[in-house]
């Protein structure tokens, strides 16, 4: 179901991703360009503007965050990653570093900063990984030298004894689990 919702078994080529990122940025600033406008104007003056703004903004927001995460999961899919590990990894190592960085403040980027430069430049590489990253093998791992690769119509179309779960989980635990 969640392949279905954050798009976790299609891919995302960089153009597309890159494009798709800009054209995000354009959409949300357009969003938040609209939901200040009116609330600007047909809001009742005896609450601030930013009362008015908790709903909306925090729908947009959700938006935003949902659109980004599937982006993010289409692209790690193309570079021949797992999002399912690659996700709550990244996910998890920011946690620690905001926990790092809470414990530890000397270790913080600044006393306005949540995070360490550790975690800063694990995120940074991780966002240059999905920008600048060559997308993955369609077929699997490389021919040895002196074999020939098999063209995509070649491909035989019988279909899998196992299915997409158990061989993400062969795959993740190194076990012949879930393989028949």
């Amino acid at each position: 179901m969640l392949g279905f919702l954050f798009g976790f078994n299609a891919r995302l080529g960089r153009l597309h991703y890159f494009l798709s990122t800009i054209a995000l940025a354009v959409v949300m600033t357009a969003v938040c360009f609209v939901i200040v406008m009116y609330v600007s104007q047909h809001g009742p003056r005896v609450h601030s503007p930013a009362d008015l703004m908790i709903w909306p903004t925090m729908l947009a927001a959700a938006a935003a965050t949902w659109m980004t995460f599937t982006l993010q999961c289409l692209r790690i899919r193309d570079i021949g990653w797992d999002p399912v590990c690659v996700i709550p990894a990244w996910v998890a190592i920011l946690m620690v570093d905001k926990v790092v960085a809470g414990k530890f403040p000397l270790w913080a980027l600044g006393p306005e900063h949540h995070a360490t430069i550790v975690g800063g430049l694990i995120n940074f590489g991780l966002i240059l990984a999905l920008m600048f990253w060559p997308s993955g093998d369609y077929e699997g791992p490389d021919a040895a030298f002196g074999e020939t690769r098999r063209r995509p119509d070649e491909l035989s179309t019988k279909p899998r004894a196992t299915s997409v779960a158990s061989e993400r989980l062969a795959r993740a635990t190194g076990t012949g689990f879930g393989r028949r």
